[in-house]
């Protein structure tokens, strides 16, 4: 035989050998996170109102806790009338919880457990809503901020986030302390009344818990949701955030002489500007097929096509094609690596006018795995010699850990989220921000998750236009959170 029939041959063993593995590896594949919903105790659901919720969390709406970039526009009044109303519309839970406010209108509530051997949980949900474009308040089905209940939702700005999340806590907790349920395990609510822009009122409660020692079971705050239409499984998937990126906001700026615009100089501090900014852009960090994003798709892959699943199988083999059909939506890139936004630019006051700097703002979302040190470093290296500085706008907050999908708060999490949907449950990636990313001191494992469905366009209009939750997802909410409490905190 000659040496071309020997190398043939020992190519087609190989290919066999490769087929082989990778059938093995695909018949055995199991998701990874896969709970058996059977083998964890949760507790029944109690009858929820769902309507009287929506009219009260309608009423929550009307309280315009709008946070700004300048807090000098805010309104602290309308946060004072909010923690009035919950004390006056949720009174056996304010019977049953020690109520603390700190940094100003951030709220702390502690409902102590009958044994204080065991780990407390918290519960998070924000206070504060973000402005409505000027000039879109027409575009508007109802009013942003007149809470009407109406065709089968609750409308206006807030009623996802994360008003939605905070009147469906009340609504769980009232309803178990009116029903005299006591906790073994101390419950502890946690509602920042800055999210949106400074995050004040979290780190504040946040150094708080920490100073009395506190050490949690489990973090649970706002983030994925139940996606009704998922792309990888055309069907209904409930996604738990366990962990999410960092914030940085990088200033680039051209230092120039400026002057009148009608005897410019060959490189002025705009194109000078433009030249960094593309620089940096055209530098993007590498997708990686690893951490939560990664760990998503593995979970879903048993839900979705043959071939989806012998890819998440053999990502020894075919990772690249996996990086390469998660990619192919700025949301799925997104939960493969740190982005890389330039969102704002600032030159001259007049048309005429050669600017005496030029700057432009940069904003990154830092993939786990990556660090603010990463991006400067990336950063400087993409400009080179152009003649900018690069400076934070303030200290970049680091990506969170990665929090367990073994552990048991994951487990009753997971449950829970797979009986109320009836879908399967994955770890995601959350690539915004939320409070919870100051609770790394007093918990290890954080799980960002609101138990209400909606389409992948639905999500949409949060922080758009018709922000609107169905009452059918305010009772969804409610039962869950109900349930949590009394299968996390009951035993």
């Amino acid at each position: 035989m000659g040496w071309k029939s020997k190398t043939a041959l020992t190519a087609v063993g190989l290919v066999l050998a490769v087929g082989a593995v990778v059938a093995v590896r695909t018949a055995t594949f199991k998701a990874p996170a896969a709970v058996d919903t059977a083998s964890i105790p949760l507790a029944s659901a109690r009858p929820v109102d769902a309507k009287l919720a929506a009219e009260h969390l309608g009423q929550a709406v009307r309280f315009q806790t709008v946070s700004h970039q300048d807090p000098a526009e805010d309104q602290p009044a309308e946060w004072d009338r909010l923690h009035a109303w919950l004390q006056t519309t949720y009174p056996d839970a304010h019977r049953v919880m020690a109520r603390e406010v700190v940094a100003g209108h951030a709220l702390v509530y502690t409902w102590k457990g009958t044994d204080p051997t065991l780990a407390p949980i918290v519960l998070m949900a924000h206070q504060d809503v973000v402005p409505v474009t000027p000039g879109s308040e027409g575009l508007w089905t109802h009013p942003p901020f007149d809470g009407v209940v109406a065709d089968g939702a609750v409308w206006g700005r807030g009623s996802i986030d994360d008003k939605g999340s905070l009147v469906t806590l009340f609504e769980a907790l009232d309803g178990l302390a009116k029903a005299g349920f006591v906790p073994k395990r101390t419950v502890i609510l946690v509602s920042g009344h800055d999210e949106e822009v400074r995050g004040v009122g979290a780190r504040a409660a946040a150094a708080l818990l920490k100073a009395r020692g506190v050490k949690a079971q489990f973090v649970l705050d706002e983030g994925m949701v139940v996606v009704e239409d998922h792309p990888v499984t055309k069907g209904k998937v409930a996604l738990i955030a366990t962990a999410e990126k960092g914030y940085a906001t990088l200033t680039v700026t051209a230092p120039a002489v400026g002057g009148h615009s009608s005897a410019p100089p060959p490189q002025t501090g705009v194109t000078t500007l433009a030249k960094a900014v593309l620089a940096i852009a055209d530098h993007p960090f590498p997708m990686k097929f690893d951490g939560p994003g990664a760990d998503m798709l593995k979970a879903l892959a048993p839900h979705s096509s043959t071939t989806i699943k012998m890819a998440a199988a053999n990502t020894w083999l075919f990772s690249p094609l996996l990086v390469g059909q998660t990619a192919k939506t700025p949301a799925g890139a997104a939960m493969l690596h740190t982005t890389i936004a330039p969102t704002m630019l600032k030159g001259s006051p007049k048309e005429n006018v050669l600017p005496q700097d030029a700057t432009a703002w940069i904003n990154y979302r830092i993939a786990p795995g990556d660090s603010s040190a990463d991006v400067m470093a990336r950063a400087k290296g993409a400009v080179g010699d152009l003649p900018v500085k690069l400076a934070w706008v303030k200290t970049p907050d680091e990506p969170s850990k990665v929090s367990s999908m073994s552990s048991d708060g994951w487990k009753t999490l997971a449950a829970l989220a797979g009986d109320e949907s009836r879908a399967p449950v994955a770890p995601a990636l959350m690539t915004a921000a939320s409070d919870s990313r100051y609770m790394g001191p007093i918990a290890d494992d954080i799980y960002r998750f609101q138990p209400l469905v909606l389409t992948v366009d639905a999500t949409k209009m949060i922080h758009g236009t018709d922000e609107h939750i169905s009452v059918e997802n305010v009772g969804r909410m409610v039962r869950f959170y109900q349930r949590l409490v009394e299968t996390a905190a009951g035993k």
